[in-house]
């Protein structure tokens, strides 16, 4: 079997990749330079995974593109990268996804729908710069409201799952970690991963410069970290159970990803 990734080389991509490949299956990458003549880059492919570019400012044309080329190419299975609570009006990112994944499921191609919550590994980076003595691990949002935090491991396996098993077409899986959590969860772990104190400490989102982001970017952050506020972000932890099973795995907590992904760091 052959797959195709469009964005294949972002973060996302290049663990879905690697997931493929621990289970034999050829994984192509593809990023942006694809475009130049996508039909040509999926030619060959049994199926295509799709994960348009974050914060991607017309997602429902970007998808609409594609599925227009997996169509000339000829290929009849795809599986799109959304995101949990895809029908949020207040996250403007989060919508885009819902318009697209209607494209999706009118594509007339054999498609499956994710929608992973945040990444744990989201919050390395700023675990991995505390000081050695400790520190806050800050965010611009409650840190006691309830999120499905998950392992980018355990989204892509599953992925390969329902890219290279028999059954998953139709169906739009929701896929949160094994329990909820908050961000204040993440910094106890920390705390026992690292062996000094780590604290969750909300900081006021109007002073939050969102570096590297234009505009946009950051106006439709804000808006997500304002529904982070009041609602967190909860995911069941059902469907990713079900989908790690047939791989002969449990979903991966949060401590033990932060101990894999920490490791090292002093």
């Amino acid at each position: 079997m052959h797959v195709a990734v469009l964005g294949g080389t972002g973060k996302t991509g290049r663990a879905v990749v690697a997931a493929l490949a621990q289970g034999g299956v050829s994984a192509r990458p593809l990023g942006r330079s694809a475009f130049e003549d996508l039909p040509a880059a999926l030619s060959g492919a049994d199926a295509v995974h799709v994960i348009a570019p974050n914060l991607y400012a017309d997602e429902p044309a970007y998808v609409a593109s594609v599925l227009a080329a997996v169509h000339e190419a000829g290929v009849g299975r795809l599986a799109y990268h959304s995101v949990a609570s895809p029908y949020a009006p207040s996250m403007p990112h989060h919508l885009g996804k819902a318009v697209a994944e209607d494209l999706v499921r009118r594509s007339g191609l054999r498609w499956t729908i994710l929608q992973p919550c945040a990444y744990v590994q989201n919050f390395v980076a700023a675990l991995r710069a505390l000081p050695a003595d400790g520190g806050d691990l800050e965010v611009p949002y409650a840190v006691d409201t309830p999120f499905g935090l998950v392992d980018l491991d355990d989204v892509a396996a599953a992925t390969a799952v329902v890219l290279t098993e028999p059954g998953h077409e139709g169906a739009t899986y929701e896929l949160g970690g094994p329990a909820t959590v908050t961000v204040a969860d993440v910094a106890a772990a920390a705390s026992e991963v690292l062996g000094r104190p780590v604290t969750a400490r909300r900081t006021d989102p109007g002073a939050w410069r969102g570096d590297g982001l234009d505009d946009r970017e950051r106006t439709w952050l804000r808006a997500m970290f304002a529904y982070y506020d009041d609602h967190g972000l909860p995911t069941g932890p059902l469907p990713l159970a079900a989908l790690l099973a047939t791989a002969g795995r449990t979903p991966t907590a949060v401590g033990a990803t932060l101990a894999r992904e920490l490791a090292g760091t002093s």
